[in-house]
């Protein structure tokens, strides 16, 4: 039997992600929970994707196998603090952590549209710029498994954070003509996308700054809680411009 303490695996992208989010901060943690987040998966020329993705388009789903090139963690941990679990750690091997000893992760997303060097995809937790190991088609008939129990994450009360816009951002939201936008950073914001550091638990208040900023192509959204279920949007500036 090989040792497989000491093979190395090397691996090639194949193609890389144009996305709505680009930066860590913000980007939902699992796929399906932002349904007017897009991105394009572009395969690269030398994979031929005018042949090889034929028949993709008739699939809804598919899953992509990526590097989380940003995780820039050195030393493995057994354990880590899902954010979810208020502060609790849990093995890493039953999270989506993405601070594992192989920095792989597996996102299924909806296929919106397969067209010229790639797939544009809907319902993304990838960020701009991700490399692509592989991608697959989903087939419901094995893969979806309705009865099964999804551990620790399925007692886990639902977020139920509420939204109010601030004048500025409203007007800013007309005078960029970004309808869409507004949905895809309800939808986001509404997952809180702090991490841990962010929050306070057990009566502990964050040391952090109140403030934050989300990036969604070029336009920054700033944004703070004014309860713990409350987020104001307060404004949104196209970096471009």
């Amino acid at each position: 039997m090989l040792n497989l303490n000491t093979i190395d695996f090397h691996f090639k992208a194949i193609g890389q992600v144009r996305s709505c989010f680009t930066d860590k901060f913000g980007t939902p943690r699992q796929p399906g929970l932002t349904k007017h987040s897009r991105a394009f998966l572009q395969i690269f020329s030398e994979n031929q994707p005018e042949l090889s993705l034929q028949g993709l388009a008739e699939f809804s789903h598919l899953w992509v196998i990526f590097v989380f090139h940003k995780n820039n963690s050195k030393k493995f941990h057994s354990k880590v603090h899902p954010p979810r679990l208020g502060g609790e750690k849990i093995g890493v091997f039953s999270t989506r952590s993405p601070h594992r000893p192989n920095p792989i992760g597996l996102s299924l997303v909806e296929i919106d549209n397969v067209e010229g060097g790639g797939i544009w995809v809907r319902g993304i937790d990838l960020i701009e710029g991700t490399p692509v190991l592989d991608i697959k088609p989903y087939i419901p008939s094995v893969e979806a498994q309705p009865e099964a129990h999804a551990g620790w994450v399925q007692d886990l009360a639902e977020n139920d954070i509420q939204l109010e816009w601030t004048a500025e951002a409203e007007n800013n939201l007309i005078q960029l003509g970004q309808a869409n936008l507004k949905l895809l950073i309800e939808e986001t914001l509404q997952l809180d996308p702090r991490p841990r550091v962010y929050k306070g638990y057990e009566g502990k208040k964050s040391k952090y700054r109140d403030e934050h900023i989300v990036k969604f192509y070029q336009f920054d959204v700033y944004f703070n809680f004014k309860a713990s279920n409350l987020i104001s949007v307060n404004k949104i500036i196209d970096t471009l411009k």
